[in-house]
């Protein structure tokens, strides 16, 4: 199982990456958890400082952009 964490505070873009990540994971049938990080000092610490973000088992993978769901599932 991997984790899939979504970097932000919360704003529409980070609501929008995490719903297509869900999506992404429900496509995919997978057995994999979604995350939502919203403390700044710990996106900070990932190295993150435009959000949204997407991380994978705490990689960073993408950084300031809402990804689709076949973006999402090619990073899976």
């Amino acid at each position: 199982m991997k984790t899939i964490q979504i970097l932000g505070t919360g704003c529409p873009k980070c609501k929008k990456l995490a719903e297509n990540a869900e999506e992404a994971v429900r496509a995919l049938g997978a057995d994999h958890r979604v995350v939502k990080v919203t403390d700044l000092n710990e996106i900070a610490r990932m190295g993150v400082m435009i959000t949204p973000g997407l991380a994978v088992d705490g990689e960073v993978k993408s950084v300031g952009k809402v990804l689709s769901i076949e973006e999402i599932q090619g990073l899976l």
